[in-house]
């Protein structure tokens, strides 16, 4: 046997170890890690986010429905989703708002099917469709804002946590009973029982591994933060504004005492979904546990806009918008934290809601209100970003009465509401163009801009329990 020869076995049995090394590396932790080093993470230093060393702005979206279509089998659409994410990276949109959470509910416009099928019992088809995104995005260094529950019905979220721990006796708002089912909601803050299934489901989550990147989802890169609910409130009152508070302070702890990479945020509206008064706003959104605050924009809800009337409530609108944005910037600097409107959006000419129709009005909100918000980055005031609502991408409603069916494409609205109300298409070009063009100055602004001030950066790690 020559010298050469007399090597190859122990040059192969080398390869063989490396390769089980690298095989065994991948089954105990994040592949991510493997080959592409210690992960970076968006993290806070004052009012500002920080993220591979660079302030960190952004234009977004709202995509609730991305684990849905990333599902495997007849629920998703894995073709179309990875279609939609390269389209949004195209147009500068790397910051996605995504449902981690749905439970199958008793409520009439309720998301079917769901994650959650009873307490601690998943569809794990749909978990598998949230890794999926998960590791999509972070092939395109997209981020992720991951919602956990919802005061609202359209998702199951805290009155379905209320019916299993109540045995039933629900509230369902399809009837026209918002005041009441908004009270059953808030009673989730003082029902324990309903409170121990939605903590067993957070620590599922945050423990959970992503089946595609190896990641636990406490280290997932893609990930930029948790966020508590979808439009937490207190209620209609406040007498469950002591329960409120408290489950927002242990809540948030909770979650960073599980992951200590990831940021935490409540989800909340602002002052519309504080009782109109920012000393509750402060106060719930001052938890040491909170490192962001939020607000969300919606003028139609509100009572402000008339799409069937542009003329006549548009001028109005605009002015309270901007006189909304500024108050919550206000506020975010007397907290000391950045902040994110991370809902906004307004109907199409005459409240239509096919592609092809109408934008005029929405273009010129839209581009109004992402030009105040990048003036006021620009010049240091402590908002981050905005994520509008909502990515309809390819999607199309199917139906003459634009009603969300079991089964249907998702176009970015909720399914108790038409679909396209506010959906921003893939064939809206002047929408796009807008968009597109705002998410350019807001890269442009992370490139130039220092970091403000001395660097305390806030990550789970750094936070004392």
């Amino acid at each position: 046997m020559s010298r050469n020869q007399s090597l190859r076995p122990k040059r192969a049995s080398r390869v063989v170890i490396l390769l089980c090394v690298i095989i065994s590396f991948s089954f105990q932790g994040c592949i991510t890690f493997l080959f592409q080093g210690k992960p970076n993470y968006v993290m806070v230093n004052g009012t500002q986010f920080i993220y591979k060393g660079k302030p960190y702005y952004y234009i977004g979206t709202n995509m609730w429905d991305g684990c849905y279509l990333g599902a495997p089998g007849a629920i998703g659409d894995r073709p179309r989703l990875i279609r939609e994410l390269d389209n949004l990276k195209s147009l500068g949109i790397t910051n996605l708002r995504i449902l981690a959470a749905s439970e199958n509910s008793y409520i009439t416009n309720s998301l079917k099917p769901a994650i959650q099928m009873k307490p601690g019992i998943y569809d794990e088809d749909l978990l598998e469709g949230l890794d999926f995104i998960l590791s999509e995005m972070n092939k395109r260094d997209m981020h992720g804002v991951i919602f956990l529950n919802n005061y609202w019905e359209w998702s199951g979220g805290m009155a379905q946590y209320n019916d299993w721990a109540n045995g039933g006796g629900g509230i369902d708002p399809a009837n026209g009973n918002y005041g009441p089912f908004m009270d059953y909601s808030a009673t989730f803050y003082v029902n324990e029982k309903a409170q121990k299934s939605f903590f067993n489901f957070l620590t599922d989550i945050l423990t959970r591994r992503n089946k595609y990147d190896g990641c636990y989802y406490y280290e997932e890169p893609a990930i930029m933060a948790w966020e508590l609910a979808n439009e937490p409130r207190p209620g209609r009152d406040d007498k469950y504004l002591k329960e409120y508070y408290r489950w927002i302070d242990s809540t948030a702890h909770f979650i960073h005492s599980i992951d200590r990479n990831h940021l935490v945020t409540t989800g909340n509206e602002g002052l519309i979904g504080s009782l109109m008064d920012s000393t509750i706003y402060l106060t719930a959104q001052g938890s040491k546990y909170i490192d962001y605050v939020t607000f969300h924009l919606w003028p139609k809800n509100w009572g402000w806009f008339n799409a069937k009337d542009i003329a006549g409530t548009y001028p109005r609108t605009e002015m309270n918008a901007i006189q909304y944005v500024d108050r919550h910037i206000e506020l975010a600097r007397e907290l000391g934290k950045p902040t994110v409107m991370e809902e906004f959006g307004i109907p199409r000419d005459s409240e239509f809601y096919a592609p092809g129709t109408p934008t005029t009005s929405r273009d010129k909100y839209f581009e109004k209100i992402l030009g105040l918000i990048y003036d006021s980055a620009a010049v240091g005031a402590p908002i981050a970003g905005t994520n509008f609502w909502g990515w309809g991408g390819e999607g199309r409603p199917q139906h003459s009465d634009y009603r969300w069916l079991p089964g249907d494409p998702f176009t970015g609205d909720p399914p108790q509401e038409p679909q396209g109300l506010n959906s921003v298409y893939d064939v809206d070009t002047t929408t796009l163009f807008i968009l597109k063009a705002d998410a350019m100055k807001m890269i442009a602004l992370s490139d130039t801009e220092r970091i403000r001030g001395e660097k305390k950066v806030v990550q789970g790690k750094n936070i004392k329990f």
